[in-house]
Parts: C-alpha cells; structure tokens; sequence
C-alpha cells in the first residue's frame, strides 16, 4: 500500500510539524527536531522516499491560518501531495471541528490518506479510527483548559498593577526590571506632538509637520535599535502617518498610568480583537514617570472631540468645532472666500447654513476673536490678582449651577416616576374592563399600545434624568488645573491656537439683539476645568458687544 501511495506521479507526502509556545512546556518530547525525527522514520520504515516538511512553530493547534499549515493545504488543492503524516492528532490541530473537516471530509475527498503515528490513526484503516473523534473532543479540552490557566495568570498579573502589554508605548524603554522609563529620545517628540494638538492641529497634520522636521517614525526608531523591518521604510524614514499620530494621542500610558484590559479575545478558538468598554478596565495611576501633564492630557482628548475641519480653502478657522449655537446647539461654520477679505469672514449657525431649521447666529470672526480676547484677559487677571479669591468664587458659582440644574432634574424626574406610576393604574384597569367584557379587544389594544409606547418613553427619559442627576452629585471642579494654566502665562495680548486650546472648552454664540437700536451679541465662554465664569455685572459686560 506504501508503494502505491509512493509511485502516484510526481505526488509526494506532507510531513507537517506544529510546536506552540505552551508546548514548549512539555520538554523535548514535543519538539520540531523530535516531531521530525519520528515521522523520517516513519517514511523510512514503510520505504516513503517522496516527501516534504511543513512546520509552524509557535503557533497554536486552535488557529488555522497557519503559514505552514496553510502551504501544505495549498499543494495538496493543487494535486501535489498524497499523504499527510503526524506525530500525533494534537500536532494537526486542537479544534475538533476543523480537525474533523479535514481528516473525514476534505482529505477523503481529495484521495489524500492521513496517518497520526503516535496514536495509529490511518484512513485506509477505517475500523481502527472509531476512537479518533473522542480524541480529538479531548485535544480542544487541552487547549481550553490551557486558555483558562493562561487567562487566569493574565488577570492575576493584570489586576496586580503589572502592565500587560509585550512592547513599551513610543517614547518609553523597558527596564531591566520591566518598568517602563522614559526614553529621552524619543519622549521631546511625544511632547511636541501633543503641543501641536494642544495648538489646533489635527494628526494629518501633525504627520506632515514631523516629516518636514525630519524626524523617525517609530519604526524607524525600533529598526535602528533591534533590527526589525515590519514597520520601517528605509527609502523614507520619517514617513509619520495619521494612524500612528493618533494612537499616540490616545495613550494614556504617558499620564504615568497602567490601563490593562483595554481589549480582549472573543475566545481561544478566536483570535478576533474586541474593545472592552471603561468598566472593565483596570486603571493603576502613578505606575512610572509621566510624559504628558493631566492638563494638556484633558485638553486634547477635548480638542479631538470637537475635530476642526479646514475650509475649502485648505485653511482651519481660529475658532472651528468649538463655536456652538446658543439655540440649537450646533457648531458655527466658518465662511470664508476668496472674494472676502479677513474683516468679513464669519461664523454662521450650521443647522441655518445646511437646513434652514435655526436662525443665522451670523458673526465676524474678528469681533467673536476681540470678545473671547476680552473675556479671556479680565479671567486671567482676576485669576492672577488674588488666586484664594478666585478659587472660592469659582467653587461658589459651580455649585450654585450644579443646585439649580440638580434640582431642576429632580423636579422633572419626580413628575415623570409619578406619570408612570399613573400609567401602570391605567393600563392594568384597561386590563381588568378587557377581562369583564367592558372593553373590546380592538380598543383595547389601541389604548394599551399607547399607553405603553408613553410609560417606555418616560421611563427611557428617567433614566437619563438619573443620571444627570448622579453625574451633578459627582462632580468636582478642578479649580487647581485652571490656575496651573494660567500662571504659564502673563496677561494675553493675542489668540493664538494654543491659547485658545488651553483655555477654552467651547464658545456659545447667542442670536443677535436689535432692540436698542443698536446690533448687539452676546457669546457664553466655557473655559475648561472651570465652565463659565460669570462672577459680576461688570465681568459678564464683556461677553456683549456692539457688532455692527
């Protein structure tokens, strides 16, 4: 029989090896050179002088997609191979399911006969392979109690505050004891990176300012170090992309922070990535030296959030995605053309400019940027004059804002528990004249459906008006951040991006009055950390101006 399978053709036989890593455990006895060794043997006992070795090492026997593997597969669809030898059936696989499609259908099918030597599996000896299934059930069993231990050793590192990730983050080097330390290469970098966000710069952008800077991509960086290429481009070293700015913009790891559990696997036959969501997270604060202050941190996580788009000029607008309708609550679009000079380039409400459902809230950008200026110079003076002062009047003014939206939230949320407590009697009285006959089923199930489409809706709006209200309760104003921001500058004479990014959260533009006579504006300043700040009738005078 030997013979025959040995004189198809050109035809020869596949020896495939497999080792993972969690094999490796096990000593010699499952490794490549030994798995080798046995099936040589194996060839030269039953006089096999056509064949060759397809191996993967370090991959698990629950994925299938491996290089090896994958090769052997694709000479044997082209008529190349006609027999498959093993060590054993663990070496083919550990997922029971595909490890039956190929050894009892595809391979059948195909006329490729299939040897596992160590447990004698042989397809042309169909009586002998009634255990072959039962093993390969307990061959998955392995590897799903291997995942659970691996699993277990993964949460238990994880939850001790050790991080989990293999590589360190750009702008860190791993210590001889694992720690990450900043590299003082590569740490100014990420320090200029988020400058330049904190500056309004998105990261194409951002990309592009670092080519003309010269400076290496990480992967240029980890090629000059260990050698490896899968991320470096020798014909263009400091080709910085998107992608790459943004992941780092997003890492919290140069808050001096360990955040484990970020994703998961769906399962160890998967190797599909999942995002985990906040809550299952494990967040362990002061686990190395910082890079990034919480402040700058806090504010270009805001910046990315209100992403700025550029003109159809190519050029972004001072004041672009943090304007806001004071009426609809849109963003203010910056207009401007060629055919207008700076003086009368604008802001105009959104919802107005694309669907006409709100009013133009039309403003010059040079009197929004005067205003915001304005209001901007008398808060850091006032910040500056007497901090103590500041930081009570502030603390007195959140509060005083929290109470009324606090008990506002209350007042609505009581009212709608009430209603549907009122909808309940309601619709189990319905429930009662259906039963007796007082009420047919047509008007019943009008009535009924409703009363419960209102008694879902209330409930759906309550339990966002809990959460307003939880979120209230919660709240601490982070007076200290601001100040920190402000003593970094003197009194500001001009907006620049960078200023305006560190001090503002957003600017809520108000519909023009006209009934002085005059056309008058009025603009809201959210500042970060703080909100808005409105300590007197002679403060709040400058957030209102004559425009026209």
């Amino acid at each position: 029989m030997n013979r025959q399978y040995n004189n198809q053709g050109k035809k020869w036989t596949a020896l495939y090896v497999r080792l993972s890593r969690d094999d490796e455990n096990e000593g010699d006895s499952n490794s490549i050179q030994h798995q080798i060794e046995i099936l040589t043997k194996y060839c030269k006992d039953h006089d096999i002088s056509r064949y060759q070795i397809y191996k993967d090492d370090g991959f698990s026997g629950t994925n299938f997609k491996r290089p090896g593997f994958l090769d052997m597969i694709g000479d044997i669809e082209a008529g190349l191979v006609n027999m498959v030898i093993v060590k054993d059936m663990s070496r083919f696989g550990r997922n029971y399911l595909e490890v039956g499609l190929y050894t009892e259908i595809r391979f059948p099918e195909m006329g490729v006969r299939f040897i596992a030597v160590n447990d004698g599996v042989d397809s042309d000896d169909q009586m002998g392979n009634d255990f072959t299934p039962f093993r390969n059930i307990i061959n998955e069993w392995y590897a799903k109690d291997t995942s659970k231990k691996i699993r277990a050793v993964f949460r238990n590192k994880g939850m001790s505050g050790q991080r989990l990730a293999v590589n360190a983050p750009y702008g860190y080097i791993k210590g001889e004891d694992g720690h990450l330390l900043v590299d003082e290469e590569t740490a100014p970098v990420v320090e200029l990176i988020f400058q330049l966000c904190v500056e309004g710069n998105g990261p194409g952008k951002i990309a592009r300012m670092l080519k003309e800077r010269e400076i290496p991509t990480p992967g240029t960086i980890t090629f000059q170090r260990t050698g490896q290429t899968s991320r470096y481009f020798p014909d263009d070293p400091c080709r910085w992309n998107a992608a790459t700015v943004q992941r780092i913009l997003e890492q919290d790891t140069y808050l001096g922070r360990t955040t484990n559990f970020k994703t998961t696997k769906l399962s160890y036959k998967s190797k599909k990535t999942v995002i985990n969501s906040p809550d299952k997270w494990a967040v362990f604060e002061g686990t190395h030296e910082a890079i990034i202050d919480k402040e700058t941190w806090e504010i270009v996580q805001k910046s990315r959030e209100h992403r700025r788009r550029p003109t159809k000029m190519g050029e972004m607008g001072l004041f672009s995605g943090l304007a806001y309708c004071a009426d609809c609550d849109a963003k203010l679009y910056h207009h401007r053309s060629i055919t207008l000079t700076k003086e009368q380039e604008s802001y105009i409400c959104s919802n107005y400019q694309s669907r006409k459902k709100c009013t133009a809230h039309y403003i010059r950008a040079v009197v929004l940027e005067q205003l915001v200026l304005q209001n901007l110079q008398r808060v850091v003076a006032y910040a500056q004059e007497d901090e103590n002062e500041f930081v009570r009047r502030v603390m007195e003014n959140k509060t005083a804002v929290q109470r009324a939206e606090q008990e506002q939230a209350k007042r609505k949320l009581e009212k709608q528990e009430r209603r549907i407590s009122e909808l309940d009697r309601i619709i189990q009285q319905l429930y009662e004249d259906r039963v007796s006959g007082a009420l047919s089923a047509e008007r019943f199930a009008k009535l009924s459906g409703g009363y419960e489409k209102e008694q879902k809706e209330l409930k759906q709006s309550a339990k966002e008006l809990q959460a307003i209200v939880n979120t209230i309760e919660t709240q601490a104003v982070n007076v200290q951040s601001f100040l920190k921001i402000v003593r970094k500058y003197t009194a500001p004479t001009e907006l620049t991006p960078a200023l305006l990014r560190e001090f503002v959260e957003k600017i809520v533009v108000h519909a023009p009055d006209k009934s002085s006579g005059h056309r008058t504006q009025r603009i809201d300043v959210h500042y970060n950390f703080i909100g808005e700040i409105d300590f007197s009738p002679e403060y709040s005078q400058v957030s209102r101006q004559t425009t026209a």
